[in-house]
């Protein structure tokens, strides 16, 4: 008879933190990231325990060339689920991970820098 092991399977999850800067400097205007995680957790409920302590874990604070006191700090875990597939073979070149979902573009492109047409020069 096989005995059967207590511990389940891992999986892979993705996790998107919101990260903010701040600084002591008054006037300056807050920084946010968004950080995309590759976690291994056994379910997903571990999976966001885990982005969470990441998330608290990433939290730092320095001081930067301009003497200013910059703090990045967790703003939220967005969101965590599984990877699109859980397969991940060597032989391809790319592979889903996740995708996620909006209605309003104008709202995405308003404070996506990559989508800024005055960065490309156009």
């Amino acid at each position: 008879m096989e005995a059967k092991s207590a511990k389940k399977a891992e999986s892979f999850y993705i996790a998107l933190i919101l990260y903010k800067s701040s600084s002591d400097k008054p006037d300056r205007q807050p920084l946010y990231q968004e950080s995309f995680v590759l976690i291994k957790a056994a379910s997903l409920e571990k999976a966001k325990v885990k982005a969470l302590n990441h998330g608290k874990n990433e939290s730092v604070s320095y001081t930067n060339e301009n003497g200013e006191t910059i703090t990045w700090s967790l703003q939220q875990v967005v969101d965590v689920n599984s990877v699109l597939y859980d397969d991940f073979d060597s032989s391809e070149d790319i592979v889903d991970l996740y995708a996620r979902h909006f209605r309003n573009y104008e709202a995405y492109q308003s404070f996506e820098p990559l989508l800024s047409k005055e960065q490309f020069g156009e």
